[in-house]
């Protein structure tokens, strides 16, 4: 029974640790990083990156959406979220 208990419990907490998360807390977890490697320390590495010249488009995918931030250099200038499309029926 004891072993039960314990892959239930592993099996709920490997859930919660590889949850997608939301648009909300991507924000949260990015607030105050200001440059390149602030960003990277507080989110990790982004899904999506487009690049041109010295401008650059961090895309994070979240549960309910995606947080895109606009690089200049190494200063993180500019935070916008969109909202997930859902098919029509």
């Amino acid at each position: 029974m004891k072993k039960f208990a314990a892959i239930v419990l592993m099996l709920a907490l490997s859930a919660c640790l590889f949850q997608t998360p939301s648009k909300r807390d991507i924000t949260q977890k990015s607030m105050g990083a200001e440059t390149k490697q602030q960003l990277l320390t507080a989110l990790g590495k982004p899904d999506d990156t487009t690049r041109l010249g010295p401008l650059e488009q961090w895309v994070y995918k979240a549960s309910d959406g995606e947080v895109m931030f606009v690089i200049i250099g190494d200063q993180v200038s500019l935070q916008t979220s969109n909202d997930v499309q859902k098919p029509k029926p």
